[in-house]
């Protein structure tokens, strides 16, 4: 399945009800911040309960937030800049059943006699377009030692099926640090699991399965370490790992494709082309060389069940490209969309059922490709919201 899009842009303006003569100083994008450092942050396009979407980029003052005005769009509010002095421009977004939000972040506060105060933080959105809860600090698992505390890792997280958020790290001693809620919405204290000999040196990455099963995956030195969590209150239990596996820094994602089931993708460290992975099975090679992590996206396509995924390519324009759900052999074809963008692309269904393709360009400005009323998998023009 190959999809079909439009490269050509509309023009600035043409967009989210900016008429022609609106103030240039209402019109000048708010810039991104882009730290070669820090991962990208994914899976940050998401349809909120009423059906509208919303969209999320951190910036070095915080996130900016962007929001459909109605479902199905065209037009979006923002970017409002929801405050947070400190935060690194990385985010890890979850979103529960019931439509909340949840932004999890690192702060780093400079200090003049050593190493920066380094904590977590976290706020939650209730609804669409509503003002954000303030952000609360969970602290860090090395507590007061802030040489360890400065070393952690950055944060992945899920909402289990009582609503309750479960953040998992890499440690500073090279183990798994974990924090979770219980389901009257208090933090609990930190515990996690240690990688018995093995020491984690990537980014962990969380995902739930449709039954409510917890996977974490963490990279180490040629392999992938992994462990399960079969219920919210259940222990960290480790599962099976994958050994040979390169993965690039920051890159792995996954997605329900099964009942129970999940495929985790990465980018492979050696060519940083795409693999596919499901536990029992050799990774899938997928072709695709680029940069950064995976956004993905399970739905039909023409009546069939597809994985749509969508990369950052080394061109630095997005590529898109769709398969049979769990079909690997299958084959799949990247197709190149769109102009230059910074960070990962997003994947979403908006309101309508139409498959979202979403980045953000190097000016800091939301650019936005629909799916076609027509067979296939084909994208409008790329329309840019303008503030």
């Amino acid at each position: 399945m190959t999809p079909r899009s439009g490269r050509t842009s509309k023009r600035p303006g043409d967009s989210a009800g900016n008429a022609p003569d609106e103030p240039r100083d209402r019109r000048t994008p708010l810039a991104v911040t882009r730290d070669e450092a820090l991962p990208a942050t994914t899976g940050w396009l998401l349809r909120g309960k009423d059906g509208r979407l919303t969209a999320y980029a951190p910036t070095a003052d915080g996130v900016l937030r962007w929001t459909e005005t109605r479902v199905g769009g065209p037009d979006w509010s923002g970017p409002d800049l929801l405050a947070a002095g400190g935060l690194l421009p990385y985010l890890s977004v979850a979103r529960s059943a019931g439509g909340f939000v949840h932004l999890l972040g690192v702060r780093k506060r400079p200090r003049a006699d050593g190493p920066d105060d380094t904590d977590l933080l976290h706020a939650v959105q209730f609804q669409t377009g509503r003002p954000l809860r303030d952000w609360q600090s969970l602290g860090n698992p090395h507590g007061k030692d802030r040489e360890k505390a400065a070393a952690i890792g950055l944060p992945s997280a899920v909402v289990d099926t009582t609503g309750s958020v479960h953040l998992f790290l890499r440690n500073a001693n090279g183990g798994l640090s974990a924090k979770n809620q219980s389901p009257t919405g208090r933090w609990q204290s930190w515990g996690g699991a240690d990688a018995e000999g093995t020491a984690l040196t990537g980014e962990t990455a969380a995902a739930m399965t449709d039954h409510g099963l917890i996977d974490v995956l963490v990279p180490a030195r040629d392999t992938v370490v992994h462990w399960r969590r079969e219920k919210p209150e259940a222990p960290l239990e480790r599962a099976e790992d994958e050994p040979g596996a390169r993965v690039a820094p920051g890159t792995i994602t996954a997605e329900r494709t099964g009942g129970g089931r999940l495929t985790h993708f990465w980018r492979d460290a050696g060519d940083f082309t795409v693999r596919a992975w499901r536990p029992g099975s050799e990774p899938a090679a997928l072709g695709g060389r680029g940069t950064g992590p995976l956004a993905l996206l399970r739905t039909p396509v023409d009546g069939h069940d597809c994985t749509i995924l969508a990369q950052r390519s080394t061109d630095g324009r997005p590529r898109i490209a769709a398969y049979p759900t769990e079909d690997e052999a299958a084959g799949l074809n990247w197709t190149p969309s769109g102009e230059p963008c910074v960070g990962a692309p997003a994947l979403a269904l908006d309101g309508h059922g139409r498959v979202v393709l979403a980045c953000v360009d190097a000016d800091g400005t939301l650019c936005v490709a629909r799916q076609k009323a027509e067979p296939g998998l084909a994208l409008e023009a790329w329309t840019r919201i303008r503030p």
